[in-house]
């Protein structure tokens, strides 16, 4: 996203680690939506794998992977599926 050159607010402007100062600029805003995987039969997790679906101008979808660090995590990012079902502990809800 480029700007039109002009002075941007404090409030704004922000210092990176290396001490540059930045702006921080809203690209899009929405809603999210993170869910998990289960066994359906014992309701247990089925490995550390969750899928992060971001709506907003357009969807966005990602498997959210952690690192071996324990600290990190890496999004891979994947095709929007569209229009599913999820369980939210009491019933099956759409998403999508």
């Amino acid at each position: 996203m480029e700007m039109k050159e002009k002075t941007l607010p404090e409030e704004v402007v922000t210092t990176s680690k290396r001490g540059r100062r930045e702006a921080r600029v809203l690209v899009d805003r929405g809603e999210f939506i993170l869910y998990t995987y289960a066994d359906p039969e014992t309701g247990r997790p089925l490995g550390e794998k969750d899928r992060l679906v971001l709506k907003g101008r357009e969807t966005l979808e990602f498997f959210i992977i952690p690192m071996k660090d324990g600290k990190r995590r890496l999004l891979i990012p994947t095709e929007a599926k569209g229009p599913r079902m999820v369980w939210d502990g009491e019933k099956a809800v759409e998403i999508g």
